[in-house]
């Protein structure tokens, strides 16, 4: 019995560890970690940045500039969630951008391992 009960409590942690390792897809924008995480914005977006004219006048702009000149990184904003990817090159291009992405989700540092992005 003990065997047994053992044998299903490892196999269910296997799938459980398999399904969390699956590419997911994730539709949200591709912002920066300044305006997303609240560091200078209280939106949690780049509303403040954008009336201000400061950081550009688009959201891809806002982006950039953070990411370059105020120390921030590409995240996937996807509603209340905010996700750091771990290919910082492939998130470039679709700064400030509404994305599709597959990619794996570390839940337990909110990092996604980018698969693919591609516009929605």
């Amino acid at each position: 019995m003990k065997k047994s009960l053992m044998l299903a409590s490892v196999l269910l942690f296997a799938s459980w560890t398999a399904a969390e390792e699956s590419p997911r897809t994730f539709i949200g924008e591709i912002g920066d970690s300044q305006c997303a995480l609240n560091v200078h914005s209280l939106t949690r977006s780049h509303r403040e940045m954008l009336k201000s004219k400061s950081m550009g006048g688009t959201a891809t702009d806002c982006a950039n500039y953070c990411t370059k000149y105020l120390g921030g990184h590409f995240v996937l904003v996807v509603k209340d969630n905010v996700y750091h990817l771990d290919d910082q090159q492939r998130a470039q291009p679709f700064s400030g951008r509404q994305v599709r992405l597959t990619g794996k989700l570390d839940a337990k540092s909110s990092t996604i391992h980018v698969v693919d992005i591609e516009p929605k």
